[in-house]
């Protein structure tokens, strides 16, 4: 019986032993490795600007909105441009705020915002809003193109929510606090009847890009991002 006991015990030890191997594997730390955290003030300018506007600050892992875009205007953007990406981070938002993660923006003086070329993650306080959202506005949302599914779990306002958004040629994906709420393809024909059903006819050039920069939106509502990180894939 002491025999079988040291045998279960040496058996148990290899297992952990294997285990730890395997999480750190010359493959798992070259993806972990991929990852870029993007938390600082030299890695995001204003759009159409050179510098950070002062309607934002980066300070302590923080990346924060003022929300005055009605005095002073101005998102931001990435200093670099991503076609395939895994984008996570977290965020919370001011009572009744209403925000946006957006991805393969174009930037150009022709264009005053980043909603005119680029898609939108919605950020949104759902019951703060000052009239009801329909579901196509409502946080997680691919902005007046994608409702989000019954998975989704939006935390109360003023508390943070992981969120994550991955393109992989054409295939899209949102997540929101562990669930996937969104799931469509850029190069399909569905997307390409709800992009040309009516809401995007003023912005000819909405989604035509399949490269460009990451934004944060200031929609005049206090924002907060921390562990922002994104890879290529």
């Amino acid at each position: 019986m002491l025999a079988g006991i040291i045998l279960w015990i040496t058996a148990c030890k290899q297992e952990k032993k294997r285990d730890v191997e395997a999480l750190s594997t010359p493959e798992a730390e070259t993806v972990e490795a991929d990852w870029v955290t993007l938390t600082d003030v030299s890695q995001w300018r204003g759009y159409n600007l050179d510098s950070l506007p002062s309607n934002w600050s980066i300070k302590d892992g923080i990346i924060e909105c003022y929300g005055k875009a009605g005095d002073v205007g101005g998102d931001i953007i990435s200093t670099e441009q991503y076609d395939n990406f895994e984008l996570s981070l977290e965020w919370k938002i001011s009572k009744g705020g209403n925000s946006g993660i957006f991805y393969h923006v174009v930037e150009d003086t022709i264009y005053h915002s980043p909603y005119q070329t680029g898609p939108e993650y919605q950020l949104l306080d759902d019951e703060g809003s000052e009239e009801p959202a329909e579901d196509w506005q409502k946080a997680g949302a691919n902005y007046a193109m994608h409702e989000t599914n019954e998975k989704k779990s939006l935390n109360p306002v003023g508390e943070w929510n992981t969120s994550k958004i991955i393109f992989d040629n054409g295939k899209v994906e949102h997540w929101l606090n562990g669930q996937k709420i969104v799931v469509f393809d850029k190069f399909s024909e569905d997307w390409k009847l709800k992009r040309n059903s009516g809401k995007w006819n003023d912005y000819p050039d909405y989604g035509k890009s399949n490269v460009g920069y990451l934004a944060l939106q200031d929609h005049g509502a206090g924002v907060w991002f921390r562990n922002v990180r994104v890879r290529r894939l």
